[in-house]
């Protein structure tokens, strides 16, 4: 399996402890958390999809690749490490969470327009406030690697750098996280 071009990651290996589990096969507005994330990386400008899996089964879904965490107990970090590992040919990723719903495919067309347009790094912005989705061209991404220990994310690999593209996605969603099935209903119309 080749993976190239603009790869859009999903993070969904977690257990889903405050929700109850399953919260990646979870139902928001008539279709599952993780295809509705895989369908906004697409609409977005990804070439291909990676879903990170590791407690829950999630069965099929569409136009994505599984990838497996056996690690996912170590938390994110060691997630995002296996996503980026399987888009090892990728010319950039798109890194987002199975649980944010509401991020819109706008805000990764902005993120690819702003690598297309040289950005190293984008991080999507909503109303001055740093989220999700994040790009990693393929430079950052092998400066990215070796930090990624457990639940170590990349906050402070992006933090530290200094090449970060904060790209304004206000009006193209929200980043609102699904933590409970309470949340999940607050969002639901």
């Amino acid at each position: 399996m080749t993976v190239s071009g603009v790869v859009g990651i999903v993070l969904a290996a977690g257990a889903s402890t405050r929700f109850g589990g399953g919260k990646a096969v979870a139902r928001f507005q008539g279709e599952r958390l993780v295809d509705r994330a895989v369908a906004t990386l697409v609409a977005g400008g990804c070439d291909q999809v990676l879903v990170v899996v590791g407690a829950l089964d999630v069965g099929p879904v569409r136009h994505a690749i599984l990838v497996l965490n056996p690690d996912w107990r170590a938390g994110m970090g060691s997630s995002l490490r296996a996503g980026l590992l399987a888009a090892a040919n990728a010319d950039a990723v798109v890194v987002t969470l199975v649980d944010q719903p509401l991020i819109g495919a706008a805000a990764v067309g902005r993120l690819v327009a702003a690598w297309d347009d040289g950005a190293p790094i984008a991080v999507a912005a909503y109303a001055g406030q740093r989220g999700h989705p994040v790009l990693f061209g393929r430079e950052a991404i092998a400066a990215l690697l070796p930090t990624l220990t457990g639940d170590v994310g990349a906050r402070d690999f992006l933090a530290s750098r200094s090449d970060v593209v904060v790209v304004d996605c206000t009006g193209t969603g929200r980043p609102d996280d699904v933590d409970t099935v309470q949340d999940l209903r607050r969002l639901s119309p």
